[in-house]
Formats: C-alpha cells, sequence, structure tokens
C-alpha cells in the first residue's frame, strides 16, 4: 500500500483522507479544459468523482457557487463530498450521459431532449446568482475574435469588424436581454441521464463553472445545435415548441433568437476548435468543424440573418479537415 503523506501526489493524500479513502480509481475522458476526471469506486460498488482542477483553480469558485444555486432550485449538481486545493470530490450523478445513452437508444431521442428542455424551463423564472458577466450584444458579438484569430487569420479587418457589427445589430434585434442564468456548455455530453429518476432529477448537470447570464434561448440554442452530435430538423422543431410553449414565448421569437445565437454560438466554436487542434494538440476538434460548419448554414437560411449572410460568406471559408 502506498503511503499517502509520503507521496508526491497530492490526489493520493487528498483521497486518502476523504470518504473515498482506499477507493480504485479509474481516468475518465477529459474536456477542452485543463480539468481532470475520475471515478473512485468502492469494494461495495458506491462510487464518487475526483474533479483535479489543480490547473485550473479559479474554476472551483464559480463550479461551487453555481452548483449550490441549481441545488437549491432542485436540479440535479453534484453534490461536494470533499473539498481540498484545487481537488474536489463529488456525488456520482451517473455513468451514461445523453449522447452515450441515445447512441443505443435512438428513438428516446424526444423523451431525453424534452427534459432538458424542461431543466431550462426551471431556470427562467428563477432569480440568477448576483456577479455574473452578462452576454450583451455587444460582449457577445466581440466573443467571436477567435474566428478571425485561429480559423480565418487572413481575413481583412474590415470585412472582420463589419461581420461583428452585423451580428450585434442580429443580436440586438432578436436576442437582446442577458437576463437569465445559462450553464453556457448545455449539450449532450454535459447532461447525464438517469432513467430509473423522476421529473428535473433524471438529468445531471455538469460542466456549469463558466456561467454567464444570456438571453433565455442561449442553453436552448447550444442543446440543439450541438457540436458534438446531430439532432433532426423534426427534433429541433420539436423542442423549439416545447420551449417556447412552456415559457410562454412565441415560437417564431424563440426560433429567431436561437438562428442568431447559433451563428455567434458556431462562429466562435470555429475559432475555439481550431486553437484547441493547432495550439494545443488536439486534433480530434478538427473532426467536429464540418458540423459547426453545417449549423452556421443552416441559421444562414433564418430571415433574422438576412443582412448578415453576405459578410459570412465572404470571413468564413469551408473548413479544411484532414482526411
Amino acid at each position: 500500500m502506498v503511503d499517502a503523506a509520503l507521496h508526491p501526489d497530492p490526489c493520493i493524500a487528498f483521497v486518502a483522507a476523504s470518504p473515498a479513502a482506499g477507493w480504485a480509481r479509474v481516468p475518465l475522458a477529459g474536456d477542452a479544459s485543463g480539468r481532470r476526471y475520475e471515478r473512485l469506486r468502492a469494494p461495495d460498488g458506491r462510487t464518487a468523482i475526483l474533479m483535479d482542477a489543480r490547473a485550473e483553480p479559479a474554476s472551483l469558485v464559480p463550479f461551487l457557487r453555481i452548483g449550490a444555486h441549481l441545488r437549491a432550485l432542485g436540479l440535479r449538481a453534484p453534490e461536494v463530498l470533499a473539498e481540498g486545493e484545487g481537488l474536489l470530490l463529488l456525488e456520482d450523478l451517473g455513468p451514461t450521459h445523453m449522447a452515450a445513452w441515445l447512441s443505443d437508444h435512438p428513438g428516446e431521442a424526444p423523451l431525453l431532449y424534452g427534459g432538458a428542455i424542461d431543466v431550462l424551463v426551471r431556470l427562467q423564472p428563477a432569480p440568477p446568482p448576483e456577479g455574473l458577466v452578462a452576454l450583451t450584444p455587444t460582449r457577445a458579438a466581440g466573443m467571436i475574435a477567435p474566428l478571425f484569430e485561429h480559423y480565418a487569420p487572413g481575413t481583412d479587418p474590415r470585412l472582420a469588424a463589419e461581420l461583428a457589427g452585423r451580428l450585434r445589430e442580429a443580436l440586438e434585434t432578436h436576442a437582446p436581454e442577458a437576463t437569465v442564468l445559462s450553464l453556457r456548455d448545455y449539450h449532450a455530453e454535459n447532461l447525464v441521464w438517469r432513467p430509473e429518476r423522476e421529473g428535473t432529477d433524471r438529468l445531471g448537470l455538469l460542466d456549469f463553472q463558466d456561467a454567464v447570464l444570456a438571453p433565455p434561448e442561449y442553453d436552448l440554442t447550444s442543446l440543439l445545435r450541438d457540436a458534438r452530435r446531430d439532432t433532426d430538423a423534426e427534433l429541433r422543431a420539436a423542442m423549439t415548441r416545447r420551449f417556447a410553449d412552456l415559457t410562454g414565448r412565441s415560437e417564431g421569437r424563440v426560433a429567431a433568437a436561437t438562428a442568431v445565437l447559433g451563428l455567434q454560438r458556431n462562429l466562435r466554436i470555429l475559432g475555439i476548435f481550431a486553437r484547441l487542434a493547432r495550439e494545443r494538440g488536439k486534433p480530434g476538434y478538427l473532426a467536429l468543424l464540418p458540423r459547426v460548419w453545417a449549423h452556421i448554414q443552416g441559421d444562414l437560411a433564418h430571415p433574422a440573418l438576412r443582412r448578415l449572410e453576405p459578410s459570412v460568406r465572404a470571413a468564413v471559408p469551408p473548413p479544411e479537415v484532414p482526411a
């Protein structure tokens, strides 16, 4: 047995002093951040999650704060079992995220996505935590800068400025209100499906430390224009109607807002994924670019983006993905 007090790895000492002392450790797939995760398993089958955020310790403060807020609303963010310096031991919400479940049960997509919409509906009327950055039209338009830095670095600066300006105008028209708590990375791989539970407890929430104030449709857009998995047009339309009906908003208004927000998100994502692939040694992100590009093409067909379409087509070339 390893003497935790003498071992240079702080994770070993942290786990040894936690409720999961002596449990087996199995690495889990990471994300685009510098955080690492492990599933810890007890001999009797109990499990917990070790979050190692020592590379990004500042992310723990918002993670803890937003998690407590979500739990207070009756939503299923993981309970914190132990805290250390840059380390958390978390409740294990389950082994299967939405995307993995739907790979084996594709016919259940309306059920799972409907549950994800219900979580967003729960967030709509709730007063958000104080101190969050507001995703105003000006800020949101400025966030596409990685597109020109990493994906299309040869873009004429005047054209880049024109695109950002027209995007800001479209956001001011169709998504002006940054008033609702947005978990920001709200997609099928960050939602744990728990079919044995009821109501919104069926969905475990992950990766919410980057939460912001945003337009009501922002997380709906993230969910339905997923860079990592395809959603068909019929499902997107049904979930847009569900969101509109349950929030009392007109379907046309929601559709216009999601088109504009979808363009903003995916222009930014092109730049972020290009940077991750070429500067962070993560080439797998290049394989996701065609789907992101397809989302952009679909949203450009919406009348809300009519004035933006020429600027986007002039400034943003299709992705070149290695064979």
